[in-house]
């Protein structure tokens, strides 16, 4: 039986940032790529994979659609962030994306053109104003564009909290910005509403021509609204529903996707909720301390694939945020327009539970946790991590209290629970046990002591034929690590 799990992709892939669009009969996924273990996001040249709507458990690697050095400001800036595609009036895909090095914020917006959406896409120019000066208004940020029955809209823009910070005065506030943004004081100060924040403006028909000037589409200051706790950050991504605009976006909070909605494309927006936490933080009113991932940031959007609507968004790995992952998630759109908040899971697109026979990668876990995990990158800390090493995708670090979560499984006549194991830097001696209920016993004990090598250690169990999820808990000393799960 065929079966897909998250992350979705290949397991030693790192495309985080997700924008998932249908083109015909395919959905393809556009993205940053990461690097394995790099020190630094977005390190490699665009890469996509696509799937036909009617089997998302099939995914094709489309290579290398889009190099940095096509852009002509490489090498001095190398790295491109979060893309976004849309097909042009032309019937053409165009590529938006911004260039960064490891000091400056992106300058310029880039665009790249192609016949095909799986690419090669080939560089086409910088947005620009009616004048032919490159747009530079606002903070060129992350794109999400849409073509609106002929109309393109560009969304664009990140917020820090600068102005909302009681510890800085004005004056320290503008002088961060200027740092950061490599702003002038006079742009700054004369900007209506500031630089910062999410702005949209429409484009030409030769997408790079602005018809106009960009402007905010609500209000940065947050405080006494309705985004007072999930504030703009980063990530703008568009989507239409109905007659309805839904601009996706990730918080403040940067662990987690919301939505804002508006009957206009480019103001009135109202905040609508959370969609995901990388965390699950905010799913059934969990708290940012009982965090079931390390979180870090994310980024992602919706889309409605073959009468199903689904979130993409990412996780993290490598006790960095620079090795991300890209998962999915199935979601609700009520009658309402509202999208109730998601948690994450291990079967994501997978259609329904996986099922309790053969061996899974442990890195395909949902939960890790020791019970204090932290948000943002976290070297120097000891905290179970997805890693690789030796060209193996193992977990890491597994210490006394750690949970390891999948959800979910179908279990019918399962008699045996394993998880294959190895010492880590410290000789373990504990035992695991195996729940299927967090608030009920474990369904059995497996004892641990010295493994050198890889072991695969097992004990028997008797459940009723269902679907659970399965939690994997060790107590005792030292630390282990972890590279497959199996059921018998």
């Amino acid at each position: 039986m065929k079966q897909i799990f998250n992350p979705f992709l290949p397991i030693n892939e790192y495309v985080p940032d997700g924008e998932p669009h249908v083109f015909g009969d395919r959905v393809y996924v556009y993205g940053s790529h990461d690097k394995e273990g790099g020190d630094f996001f977005c390190m490699l040249d665009y890469v996509t994979y696509s799937a036909p709507i009617d089997d998302l458990k099939d995914w094709r690697y489309e290579g290398v659609i889009y190099k940095a050095s096509n852009d002509p400001h490489y090498p001095e800036h190398r790295y491109m962030y979060a893309p976004d595609v849309v097909k042009g009036n032309d019937g053409r895909y165009y590529l938006f994306y911004s260039l960064a090095d490891r000091k400056d914020c992106s300058f310029l917006m880039s665009v790249a053109v192609s016949d095909t959406p799986s690419g090669e896409f080939k560089f086409l120019g910088y947005v620009k104003k009616p004048d032919g000066t490159p747009l530079q208004d606002y903070i060129i940020f992350d794109p999400g564009v849409i073509n609106d029955n002929g109309h393109i809209y560009l969304y664009y823009g990140v917020w820090y909290d600068f102005d909302e910070d009681p510890n800085l005065t004005r004056e320290e506030s503008i002088a961060k910005q200027m740092d950061m943004y490599k702003k002038s004081r006079e742009e700054i100060e004369n900007t209506e509403g500031g630089v910062m924040g999410p702005v949209v403006v429409e484009l030409c028909d030769d997408m790079l021509t602005i018809k106009d000037k960009p402007k905010h589409i609500f209000p940065i200051i947050y405080k006494g609204t309705d985004f007072a706790e999930h504030q703009f950050f980063e990530a703008s991504s568009i989507r239409k529903i109905g007659n309805k605009y839904y601009f996706i976006y990730s918080t403040y909070n940067q662990h987690e996707l919301a939505y804002a909605v508006s009957d206009y494309p480019d103001k009135d927006f109202r905040f609508g909720g959370v969609i995901i936490s990388n965390g699950d933080i905010g799913y059934n009113g969990r708290k940012p301390k009982d965090r079931l991932m390390r979180t870090g940031n994310n980024h992602g959007s919706i889309e409605c694939i073959n009468g199903e609507w689904y979130v993409f968004y990412h996780r993290q790995t490598h006790k960095t945020e620079y090795s991300r992952q890209a998962c999915a998630e199935k979601i609700k759109i009520l009658p309402d327009g509202s999208i109730p908040q998601v948690e994450i899971t291990s079967c994501g697109l997978n259609g329904g539970p996986l099922v309790a026979k053969g061996i899974y990668p442990a890195v395909i876990c949902c939960n890790l946790t020791n019970g204090n995990m932290p948000h943002s990158w976290c070297t120097e800390k000891r905290l179970p991590h997805i890693v690789c090493k030796n060209d193996e995708r193992i977990i890491s670090e597994i210490e006394n209290g750690t949970l390891i979560g999948y959800k979910y499984f179908d279990f019918n006549n399962v008699n045996e629970v394993g998880i294959s194991v190895r010492n880590c830097d410290i000789v373990p001696n504990g035992e695991i046990l195996i729940k299927l209920d967090m608030d009920k016993p474990p369904i059995a004990k497996i004892s641990i002591t010295d493994t050198p090598d890889w072991t695969s250690l097992s004990a028997n169990v008797n459940v009723p034929n269902g679907t659970y999820p399965v939690y994997f808990i060790y107590n005792g000393n030292g630390a282990l690590e972890a590279k497959d799960i199996f059921f018998k």
